[in-house]
């Protein structure tokens, strides 16, 4: 006689499953899969981890039941870093692919590129755009945007503009405190690489680093300040600046770790051992921190899962406008770390030369 399959028998992950092994609600479950922004991220991680373990996928039909049409969105991007945008990528797909999401990802320049980019979107059918470092700071491209009244979300813009949901960390105190801990580690000297001058972020880096220079008592001096671009090849022509002038750092700030990255390259051009000689810090805690020598001591940008809350807080700005509501913009304001390893240290105390008598 056969047996029928027990129930229990089943092999698929259900959304009790998921809640049951992340330690929360089926509903907390339900609002992480629709990408909604009330759940706090350590919980959002939780669950993402529990449904990869599990292998867990929402069924399709229960979804098109519930009224969840797919949402599609774009994500335009002009980044020089590659290392930034292969974060921001993951963050993305990782919440599209969850929440039932479409997303479109093309790659435009700045100027009237982005802003025709962004209206060939719009106008085929895509609902949001997302905007990743530099455009979220383009006003032309948030006046198209505004124009055609398309929804979008800036990403680690310095000063996110109005009319825009935005998510970002507080640039101007994680400046601060990376600069007061070199300083604390003892040195008087701090060079410090400044971001493209065309995004807003750059200009809180600035200010959290002279805000922290003052904290501490030193002088400010500008022949330790030079301007890059956020790129490798700026940051290598401008530490060269700083490690010829006539009194050099003992240590240097990079706006972001590519231009650390370039700083470390220069030194070890010079001679001169890092962080022997020469600390050097950077900022962002891309994949590029890990893989030069030696390791960056940096800030942490969770780059990852800033662009996952942009995509939740689109997604869920989407399906308020379907239902006819309009919500007011939102800023997420995402927590730093300042990540230490091995490129920072306390100054080379080396003894005073002293001249030779004559015998």
């Amino acid at each position: 006689m056969k047996h029928r399959p027990s129930r229990r028998q089943r092999t698929t992950a259900t959304i009790s499953d998921v809640a049951s092994k992340a330690g929360v609600s089926p509903m907390t479950v339900s609002r992480v899969l629709n990408g909604e922004t009330s759940v706090r991220p350590a919980t959002r991680e939780l669950v993402n981890a529990a449904i990869a373990a599990l292998s867990y996928s929402p069924n399709p039909a229960a979804r098109s039941l519930a009224g969840a049409q797919p949402i599609r969105i774009g994500l335009l991007y002009s980044n020089p870093s590659a290392a930034y945008l292969s974060e921001f990528l993951v963050g993305s797909l990782d919440c599209a692919t969850r929440a039932n999401v479409q997303l479109v990802v093309e790659k435009c320049d700045a100027g009237e590129h982005a802003d025709a980019a962004a209206r060939r979107l719009l106008a085929g059918g895509v609902e949001g755009i997302v905007l990743p470092p530099p455009l979220c700071d383009s006003q032309g491209l948030l006046a198209v945007l505004r124009e055609m009244d398309g929804l979008a979300v800036t990403v680690a813009s310095g000063d996110p503009s109005p009319g825009f949901s935005a998510v970002s960390i507080d640039d101007h105190r994680a400046a601060f405190e990376m600069t007061r801990h070199i300083a604390a580690l003892g040195h008087q000297r701090i060079g410090f690489i400044i971001g493209n001058p065309d995004q807003t972020a750059s200009a809180r880096r600035l200010a959290g680093y002279r805000d922290a220079i003052a904290a501490v008592g030193m002088a400010y001096d500008e022949a330790l300040v030079v301007q890059g671009l956020f790129t490798y090849r700026s940051g290598l022509d401008v530490a060269e600046q700083l490690l010829v002038v006539e009194n050099p750092p003992t240590a240097i700030f990079a706006s972001n770790d590519d231009m650390a990255a370039a700083t470390v390259a220069v030194a070890h051009r010079h001679g001169l051992d890092v962080p022997g000689d020469l600390t050097v810090c950077g900022f962002d805690d891309t994949a590029l921190a890990t893989t030069i020598w030696p390791e960056l001591t940096t800030i942490h940008q969770p780059i990852t899962d800033m662009s996952l809350a942009a995509v939740e807080l689109l997604a869920k700005e989407i399906r308020g406008r379907r239902a006819g509501q309009r919500e007011e913009p939102s800023h997420i304001q995402l927590d730093f770390t300042l990540v230490r390893r091995q490129s920072d240290a306390a100054p080379r105390r080396r003894p005073p030369v002293v001249a030779s008598r004559p015998s």
